[in-house]
């Protein structure tokens, strides 16, 4: 499905969850929820928080699926109302939203065939972005496993749209270099 059609199917869903229909429910749920568990984990390190603080957005958007304006995708207003309620969350027991240390990348450039040769392993690549920064990893994963564009990334996290730029090409210059390592 393209991205097209899949924001096509997102807000069908959504407006079909605004008139009370389950089955559109839990059909959103299953498409949204695995990434955004990943998403909400990345920001807390604790699974079972994000368990629930997942279900608590999905909550919300069942209860406010007929306010959803569309002025951003499905994806990033679901998205954006489980990181509001993570913030909720630590606020309301004391603690501040977690603070992620950016940091400038040493400059070397990978030669190009031994970075596709360690690209091709899945686990690889795994291994590298848990190695990053924080707010790095969660940008990566945000535009290249949930495939979301850099306005909805900063509109997520709350951060200009140049941050996320930037995040985003400190990462490849690290994830290039630690998969020329492992290759």
């Amino acid at each position: 499905m393209t991205p097209e059609h899949t924001e096509l199917h997102l807000r069908d869903l959504l407006a079909r969850i605004s008139h009370g229909d389950k089955p559109a429910m839990k059909q959103l749920y299953e498409l949204i929820a695995p990434g955004l568990a990943q998403f909400i984990k990345a920001r807390t390190g604790d699974a079972a928080e994000a368990a629930d603080v997942v279900q608590d957005a999905f909550l919300e958007v069942w209860r406010t699926a007929g306010r959803f304006e569309g002025r951003s995708s499905v994806k990033t207003w679901i998205f954006a109302i489980a990181r509001f309620n993570l913030i909720d969350r630590l606020r309301k027991r004391g603690r501040e939203e977690p603070l992620d240390e950016d940091f400038d990348a040493p400059d070397a450039s990978p030669q190009p065939q031994a970075l596709l040769e360690a690209a091709s392993d899945a686990q690889q690549v795994r291994i590298c972005i848990d190695k990053l920064p924080r707010a790095q990893a969660r940008a990566v994963r945000l535009a290249f496993y949930d495939e979301l564009n850099y306005a909805q990334i900063a509109e997520i996290e709350d951060i200009p749209e140049g941050t996320v730029k930037t995040r985003i090409f400190h990462a490849k210059k690290i994830l290039a270099q630690c998969l020329t390592r492992l290759a």
